[in-house]
């Protein structure tokens, strides 16, 4: 039992069930099609969106409580999430996929943050898209929600250069108004990306 897990053991969903409004936003900007991965995915409010959508959706989490949560959300809107209990330390990245991965106030130590992100890159499909909104370096100074432990918090920097061989669709950092749930409230200070892996060429 780790504390995420006894974080979702409510009735209540911490997050709330609507899906994060970057994500509503991206779905506007891309052409997001095929299987999609949502890592980190918490109690499923994105996973069962972008199910609704009609995408193809796999969601991990190492939080079985939240897992658990995803199923029944995904029920009561009639849609299907292929759930998997995932810890990322011990994640398998196989090449080229998924078409799109989805991360969402996804925080993690630098070492296993950096891992994560390589194996996302090696994973994607070429063409496919990482889309991604995550609580900046900044927030420490906001009491909206999200790590206090700068570690876990992500720089504009560490992403551009990490998709820097990417074609960078939407990238913003700033503050955005966040009602999720009662974790998630108020002004915050948050890193968007859309990124696009290049296509392979054609000879």
């Amino acid at each position: 039992m780790n504390s995420w897990h006894e974080r979702f053991q409510t009735e209540e969903y911490v997050y709330g069930m609507n899906p994060n409004v970057f994500i509503v936003e991206a779905l506007a900007k891309v052409n997001l099609t095929g299987h999609i991965l949502t890592i980190a995915e918490g109690e499923g409010r994105n996973a069962v969106y972008l199910a609704e959508k009609g995408l193809e959706v796999t969601s991990w989490d190492y939080a079985l409580s939240g897992l658990e949560k995803t199923l029944k959300l995904a029920s009561t809107r009639s849609v299907e999430v292929d759930t998997k209990l995932i810890d990322l330390n011990d994640a398998t990245w196989e090449s080229d996929l998924w078409d799109g991965v989805v991360c969402v106030f996804g925080h993690f130590p630098k070492p296993l943050r950096d891992r994560t992100l390589s194996g996302v890159k090696e994973a994607i499909k070429p063409g496919g898209y990482y889309i991604s909104e995550v609580y900046s370096t900044d927030q420490l100074f906001y009491e909206s929600g999200g790590p206090k432990d700068i570690e876990l918090l992500y720089s504009a920097e560490e992403l551009l250069k990490t998709f820097s061989d990417w074609k960078i669709i939407h990238f913003f950092t700033g503050e955005v108004m966040r009602e999720e749930g009662k974790l998630h409230k108020g002004l915050s200070h948050v890193v968007q990306v859309i990124a696009q892996k290049p296509k392979k060429e054609q000879r």
